[in-house]
């Protein structure tokens, strides 16, 4: 982090940045306020959705080794990304099969129960592939008990909280044919 921003220890990002775990940003263009401002450059924040959406891919890819995907109160973008993005992992032949997906909201969608909890985790011959899960409840609730429980989990099975140190235990697969993205592609 070049710039010593003064609520960077409170900021996701740059605590993502810091421990090198890839975080990305999916822009529906026409939903954000700040599409408004005259100075918005669609073709910018296209490049950089674009180049996230890579790079949220190429994460997903690896799901099928044990791993997890959870959205967190998000109706409609996150489960349109995150199920396209399985889309070309699994049509690039990465086996995103035996992962777990959960919904975490204040009411149940029919997208997130569909695009994350549901269809994901079924194998194309309707065999379970993996394990959807949907937790419905204030997020001030669940977030805090969910947190607790990972921890514990954790600890129970010896454990670090960062035991990669913020790098995946294998390398990260490319989503697309040809040049990959990696988490220091970014401008």
């Amino acid at each position: 982090l070049v710039e010593r921003f003064p609520y960077r220890d409170h900021s996701l990002f740059a605590q993502a940045v810091a421990l090198g775990v890839p975080i990305t940003v999916h822009v529906a263009v026409g939903t954000d306020i700040v599409v408004q401002h005259p100075q918005y450059d669609g073709a910018a924040w296209g490049r950089a959705s674009y180049r996230d959406f890579q790079i949220f891919a190429s994460q997903v890819a690896m799901l099928g080794r044990g791993g997890a995907v959870l959205n967190w109160g998000s109706a409609v973008i996150l489960p349109e990304v995150f199920l396209k993005a399985l889309s070309v992992a699994r049509n690039l032949g990465h086996p995103v099969y035996g992962f777990a997906a959960a919904d975490f909201d204040m009411v149940a969608h029919y997208r997130p129960l569909t695009n994350v909890v549901k269809r994901p985790t079924r194998s194309p011959q309707g065999k379970p592939a993996g394990r959807g899960f949907s937790f419905v409840g204030h997020h001030e609730l669940l977030f805090p008990l969910f947190y607790q429980s990972v921890i514990e989990a954790m600890t129970a099975a010896g454990l670090s909280r960062f035991t990669h140190r913020g790098e995946p235990p294998h390398p990260a697969p490319s989503p697309s044919r040809g040049e990959g993205r990696g988490e220091g592609d970014r401008d």
